[in-house]
C-alpha cells in the first residue's frame, strides 16, 4: 500500500474522531498515489459508531477537516463507498483506503 503524501497531525485528528464518533478513518485516492499535488485534495472514508451517524452534521465535519488539513477535502462514508452504483470506482476505493484511525 502506498504511503500518505500529507503530514497527519494525530492528535487533532485523533480527537476529531473521538468527538464525532468515528470508528474507522481511511484516506484514498491521489493523497495515496505519486500524482497527488500542492492543489489536491484529500479524499477521507469515515465510518461512525452504531447510531452515531451525524446527518447534517456531515457537512461540517467535511469543513472541519479542511481547517485540520488546510485543503480541500472530500469526505464519504465507507457505507456509501460500499454501495456506489459505479462498480469500477467502487472496488478502487474499498481496495486501495489506507485505515489510519480506529478507534479503541
Amino acid at each position: 500500500m502506498s504511503k500518505l503524501k500529507i503530514k497527519i497531525p494525530r492528535k487533532e485528528l485523533a480527537e476529531f474522531c473521538r468527538r464525532n464518533h468515528i470508528r474507522k478513518l481511511a484516506f484514498f485516492g491521489s493523497v495515496l498515489r505519486d500524482d497527488f499535488g500542492p492543489n489536491s485534495d484529500i479524499d477521507i472514508l469515515v465510518e461512525f459508531e452504531p447510531g452515531k451517524t451525524p446527518g447534517f452534521g456531515f457537512v461540517g465535519m467535511a469543513y472541519e477537516l479542511e481547517k485540520i488539513f488546510k485543503r480541500q477535502v472530500d469526505l464519504a462514508t465507507f457505507k456509501g463507498a460500499e454501495v456506489s452504483r459505479n462498480p469500477i470506482r467502487r472496488k478502487e476505493i474499498i481496495e486501495t483506503a489506507k485505515v489510519y484511525y480506529v478507534s479503541r
